[in-house]
């Protein structure tokens, strides 16, 4: 097993709201670190579109894959059935689930299959109606609860998804989709204590689970538990998590929870940058506005910010411990000399967006020209980063 857990991912639509850190007068963006952008709402896997029901609209009578058996036996349909669901063809594995419960009505795995396929489609209220119906008789089936628990909290029916899932709890307390989900559940509600409390059992379980470690840092810092919910963002970043990583920026970046430290705000922030989280990057520009006196900050304040990325630069280099420095050059130079552009173009894009004139040059020297044999020249992602360097006013456009 891998370190970390992952559970079906249901992420809090928080939004925090401002003051819920409490700054320090620093060259760090505060803004960005109090106030971030909702993260997305409620998604799970097999998620339903928000569009209206989607038509069921059965595959040809001549599909091989998808046509029952000649001989009319309910199990082997309810197999093919499954096998299609497995892969994914959620409408065709309809039709032979549906021929199964024809045969058999009271085949309970083909209703909970067809419930499944339902809820993967998109048809919530079939999958809601299949789905109780075959929990009213037989209320054992736990896969089932836990499918109808899913649908109703895509159509964000949360106390008829409370009522289920905590139904399931009291059946088998070990079940942690559905404490995890209860604690989306309740935080939906507004029982901010209970959603805490549900991400805890899980994690009580489950250490690894990391979905859960950072929703509770969520819930935390919403209830101005700072202190709290930072090494519960740390913990998620660690596990890889990249809106965790900025979170754990921002922890950093303001002294909430941990010492304050740049370097390792900057550290963090990159990671969570270099994965599409676009306040991080945000927080990285504010950070280099201070740099470069741009933004109204003490001369010490320019300081601490300029000392604060060239630490982060010397550090890159822990990482390759095999190489040897010459002078001053960047990282990214010393790759190059062993040919090794392809870790190269990454490192050196780290660099100059850490304030390092040699890494900046290198690289649009690199776009224009680029390496035989190695790298070719134009390449995307030293263009992408030339733009946002640019738009910064860091330097010149390139085409």
């Amino acid at each position: 097993m891998n370190s970390t857990t992952r559970l079906v991912v249901l992420v809090l639509p928080i939004a925090l709201a401002s003051g819920c850190a409490t700054p320090r007068p620093a060259p760090t963006p505060t803004a960005i670190a109090t106030t971030p952008s909702p993260p997305p709402a409620v998604a799970i896997p097999l998620a339903p579109p928000s569009s209206p029901r989607p038509p069921v609209v059965a595959p040809p009578a001549t599909t091989s894959d998808s046509a029952p058996p000649a001989a009319a036996d309910p199990t082997r349909i309810l197999d093919l059935g499954r096998a299609l669901l497995a892969r994914g063809e959620t409408v065709e594995a309809t039709v032979p689930l549906r021929e199964a419960l024809r045969l058999k009505p009271d085949l309970a795995e083909a209703r909970a299959s067809l419930g499944l396929a339902l809820y993967a489609m998109g048809d919530l209220d079939a999958a809601v109606e299949e789905l109780r119906g075959l929990l009213r008789v037989r209320p054992d089936l736990a896969e089932a609860r836990l499918t109808l628990a899913a649908a109703l909290v895509a159509r964000q029916d949360w106390p008829a998804a409370r009522a289920e899932l905590e139904t399931a709890l009291a059946a088998s307390p070990d079940l942690l989709q559905a404490q995890y989900t209860l604690g989306v559940v309740r935080y939906a509600q507004g029982d901010l204590a209970g959603a805490i409390e549900a991400y805890r059992r899980v994690l009580a379980r489950e250490p690894r689970a990391v979905d859960a470690r950072y929703n509770l840092a969520l819930v935390l810092k919403l209830t101005r538990r700072d202190a709290e919910a930072t090494p519960e963002f740390l913990a998620a970043a660690e596990a890889g998590l990249p809106r965790a990583q900025y979170f754990a920026g921002a922890a950093y970046a303001t002294g909430v929870g941990v010492p304050r430290d740049l370097v390792a705000a900057i550290a963090w922030w990159t990671r969570a940058a270099e994965q599409g989280v676009a306040q991080a990057e945000e927080g990285l520009a504010q950070l280099r506005q201070s740099a470069s006196g741009r933004a109204r900050r003490s001369p010490a304040d320019r300081q601490a910010v300029e000392q604060a990325f060239g630490e982060y630069r010397a550090r890159l280099w822990n990482e390759y411990p095999d190489l040897a420095r010459q002078g001053d050059e960047p990282l990214g130079a010393a790759l190059l000399r062993q040919g090794r552009a392809r870790e190269a173009v990454p490192v050196l894009i780290r660099e100059a967006a850490a304030l390092s004139e040699p890494a900046q040059r290198m690289l649009e020297t690199l776009y224009h020209q680029g390496i035989e044999g190695q790298l070719p020249a134009h390449d995307a992602r030293i263009l992408a980063y030339l733009k946002s360097a640019a738009a910064e006013g860091r330097s010149r456009p390139r085409p």
